[in-house]
């Protein structure tokens, strides 16, 4: 299974489209919030069952704040990380991860690609497409991947 993980799009889909092309085929995409109102978009894009959760800019959004998934054997969280304060740092959003059993957590907001295989928790996340923060400030993107024991592998992608 691959899954495309992404976020912090901000209405701004040129470098969305180039990641989508350079890894189609793909099962699965995840967006991490800040879709500012075009989530309907991006699901014709993605074409292919598609994750969603609101991040601190989809004002007035009926999307969701955070989603449990089931990805092979992995319980997993999916939320922007605002409300888990991870501009601050990624230990509060792994505790709670933890304390409510998840697996892994994915999260955005930052706008700077973590993969971070702790103890017991595996946190990640995508950086920005759109407006990266880290160094360099290359658009980046992430692909998940099952291999044939089921176990996830991450890889961060840059544009």
């Amino acid at each position: 299974m691959k899954i495309l993980i992404v976020s912090d799009t901000h209405g701004k889909h040129e470098n969305l489209i180039q990641a989508v092309r350079q890894q189609r085929p793909f099962d699965k995409m995840i967006h991490l919030g800040d879709v500012e109102g075009e989530e309907n978009y991006i699901q014709q894009l993605a074409d292919c069952p598609l994750e969603i959760v609101a991040g601190n800019n989809d004002f007035f959004s009926a999307l969701p704040k955070e989603k449990e998934l089931m990805i092979g054997k992995y319980h997993v969280l999916i939320t922007h990380g605002h409300y888990y304060y991870v501009a601050m740092g990624i230990e509060n959003i792994k505790r709670e991860a933890k304390a409510r059993c998840f697996d892994i957590v994915m999260f955005g907001h930052t706008h700077r690609p973590v993969i971070d295989y702790g103890n017991q928790i595996i946190a990640v996340n995508p950086g920005s497409i759109s407006y990266p923060r880290q160094d360099g400030r290359n658009p980046s993107y992430m692909i998940m991947e099952l291999d044939e024991k089921g176990d996830a592998k991450f890889r961060i992608f840059y544009l």
